[in-house]
Parts: structure tokens; C-alpha cells; sequence
């Protein structure tokens, strides 16, 4: 381990990954850059021996792995137990050559991670269809801060709305402002850049700022192309991209029952709330802000979006509102079931809408805020 290295978080997802080991299929593991997959696939391969780390950053690795045969990829990986494909999405054709893998080496584990699905997803999906296990690892949840007392935890909330939770930010707060720039400008943003399809970095940049400014807010794709100057399609390409690169995540509306329902617009979030603070270059305290509560119902539906993934729960996630502005921050559906959830950063009284409540009748609903959302929003 290198002396870049920094404090090892144990990662609720480790477990799940562990299960899928060595029954036949190979374990993909995305994450955007410096969430901690690689420093999570060598504490996994630590407990087995004949484990082998390839970077797959590293040109020499690239070439043997690039458009092999299986024989000459037996030559390489001969011996192993364990293979892992470090950022394989750098690897030409590297759906091929996994499949290639888990065919002929069945006693062979592949555990490969990528940085950027829009590369690793559309050279692996087909070649590897029904043979792969997929995770996803986002910056820490709170819960894997290694802070377990849930009064600390509500102690640092300030701290984790302003900066967020990558592994290094939270290891090194001294440096949290200059590391959490780095993290952004060199990591994530050349990540989104080499994709093929982005031909114009300054677009991205305002088109990443002017989603910074409308977290919590419905965005109209329309009217960004407006203010951008670019068409609807060119808007759509380019947050599709930022989705696939782990930096943003999207919430449609529901509407199922009302004609008054919205339906077409959708919420944009951020993955890390630091990040999007990176974006706007805005780490005030939240005594200076305006926008703490956006803040703070971004960085609780992205909790609830990790703390899902570790409990292998993928319910259906909208936001509800009305014409005549009724509305409600964040909707699960599970099972025909609609939990609705009302997020205050501001602690008060708040009514469930009479609308919601009369079309949605097998439904419940919640007000979160800083009093309950350890245990009754993002409970582990």
C-alpha cells in the first residue's frame, strides 16, 4: 500500500460483495474515482490466498489484456484464485476478454471495478450477460465514517453537509477543502472529459453548475438548453454522461392518479454534497447559506440511496407534486406500497396533503428531519 493510502473504512457492502465470490460469475464493483474501490477489493483479497491485483491504469497491463486469446490469457493469470481488474473499463474490449475469463477459468474469480459505467457498462453488458454480479460503491454513508454513537453523528452533520463523505475528506479534515477540489477537478471532471461524446468541456462545466444552483428543484431540460444555448438532445447527452460517471442521480415525478400531477419534469441530486459544493466553490457555514435545506434533502435521499444498496433493496424513488404546488419530497414504491417522506432541515409541524393522501390510500407518509432521520430515514 502506497503512502497515498489513507484510513481504511470498513464498507457495509463488503459482505455482499463476499457472497457473490466464487460461485461462477464474475463481481463488477462500479464507483466513481477515489470512493474507495480499490482500497475495498484488496482488503477482500486479503483473505485469500493466490489473489493477483492488476491495474489496469498501468499500459503494460492494458496490452496483455487487450483482444487475447484464452490461452494467452491462462498464461497470465495461471495460479491465481483471486483476479482483480483494477478500473478495467481501461482495458480496449474488456467485455470480451472477461467473458473469455469466466468460460474457461470456472475456478477463477473475477472481481473487476470500473470508474465510469458509460465506458465499463457498454463494453461489458452484452458479452457478459448472466454471468456477472454488479455493485455500485458511493462515498461513505455516515454509518462508515467510524463514528457508531449517533449523537457524534448529528455533531458532524454540519460538517458533512458543507464537505460531504469521499473516504479522503473524511480521513484528512485539516486538508477537506483542498482535497475535496482535487477530488473534483482531477478525478471526476477529466473522468466525465474522456468520454468520446463530450466535445465541448466549457458547456459541461456551466451545464454542471447551473445543476449545482437547482438541487431539490425541478429542472427543465428545456430551459437549460435555452440558457445554455445548445439544443434539448445535446442537454440530455451530456446529464445522461454525468449519471454514468457517479456524479449526479436523477428523480422522476409520480403520477399515477391526478390529472393535476406533474409528470414530465425530474429532480436532480448529487452523489456527494461536498462535490456540489466543489462545483459552485461555495463552503460557507450553514449560518451563511441559503440553501442548507436543499443541502440537506440532497444529502439525505443519497443516505437513503446507500443505506438501500446495502439492505439489496432497489424500490422505485419519485418526488410528487401538483399543479397547485402540493407536494412531497421523496416517494419509495415497494410492493404496491408508497412510503412518502416530508424532509425538514428546520424542525416543525408539517400536514400530509389531502390529495396525496386521498388518491394514495395504501400509502404512508413522514416528516424526516434532524430529531429522526437516524432511525426512522437511513436506519443501517
Amino acid at each position: 500500500m502506497d503512502s497515498r493510502k489513507y484510513t481504511i473504512f470498513r464498507r457495509l457492502i463488503q459482505s455482499n460483495i463476499e457472497k457473490s465470490l466464487f460461485i461462477g460469475k464474475a463481481v463488477i464493483l462500479y464507483g466513481a474515482r477515489q470512493t474507495g474501490k480499490t482500497t475495498l477489493v484488496k482488503t477482500i483479497a486479503a483473505n485469500y490466498s493466490g489473489s493477483r491485483y492488476l491495474n489496469c491504469d498501468e499500459p503494460d497491463v492494458r496490452r496483455a489484456l487487450t483482444d487475447k486469446t484464452s490461452t494467452e490469457l491462462s498464461g497470465y493469470i495461471s495460479g491465481s484464485k483471486l483476479v482483480i481488474l483494477d478500473e478495467a473499463q481501461r482495458v480496449k474490449n474488456i467485455g470480451l476478454t472477461l467473458k473469455l475469463m469466466v468460460d474457461n477459468f470456472p475456478k477463477v474469480q473475477i472481481l473487476a471495478t470500473g470508474s465510469s459505467s458509460f465506458d465499463l457498462s457498454n463494453k461489458i453488458v452484452e458479452p457478459l450477460t448472466g454471468r456477472a454480479f454488479e455493485f455500485f460503491l458511493p462515498p461513505l454513508s455516515v454509518w462508515e465514517t467510524g463514528i457508531a454513537d449517533p449523537l457524534e453523528i448529528n455533531r458532524s452533520i454540519e460538517t458533512r453537509l458543507i464537505y460531504g463523505l469521499y473516504p479522503e475528506i473524511v480521513a484528512k479534515p485539516s486538508q477537506k477543502e483542498q482535497l475535496l477540489k482535487l477530488i473534483f477537478k482531477n478525478y471526476l471532471y477529466k473522468d466525465v472529459l474522456e468520454y468520446q461524446g463530450i466535445k465541448n468541456p466549457d458547456l459541461l462545466e456551466k451545464l454542471l453548475t447551473a445543476l449545482a444552483l437547482q438541487i431539490g428543484q425541478e429542472v427543465s431540460f428545456t430551459e437549460l438548453a435555452a440558457t445554455l444555448g445548445v439544443d434539448k438532445t445535446t442537454v440530455s447527452t451530456y446529464i445522461r454522461i454525468l449519471e454514468q460517471a457517479f456524479i449526479i442521480f436523477r428523480l422522476p415525478p409520480l403520477a399515477r392518479n391526478l390529472r393535476k400531477e406533474i409528470s414530465k419534469s425530474r429532480k436532480i441530486y448529487f452523489w456527494d454534497v461536498g462535490v456540489r459544493n466543489a462545483v459552485v466553490n461555495n463552503f460557507n457555514p450553514l449560518e451563511l447559506r441559503n440553501d442548507t435545506g436543499y443541502l440537506w434533502e440532497n444529502f439525505l435521499i443519497a443516505e437513503r440511496a446507500k443505506v438501500n444498496s446495502f439492505k439489496n433493496k432497489s424500490p422505485n424513488r419519485y418526488f410528487w407534486r401538483t399543479w397547485d404546488q402540493k407536494e412531497i419530497d421523496y416517494i419509495e414504491e415497494a410492493r404496491g406500497m408508497f412510503n412518502a417522506f416530508e424532509i425538514k432541515w428546520k424542525t416543525g409541524r408539517a400536514a400530509e396533503p389531502k390529495d396525496w393522501k386521498k388518491n394514495y390510500t395504501d400509502s404512508s407518509w413522514k416528516i424526516v428531519n434532524r430529531d429522526n432521520y437516524l432511525k426512522d430515514f437511513i436506519a443501517k
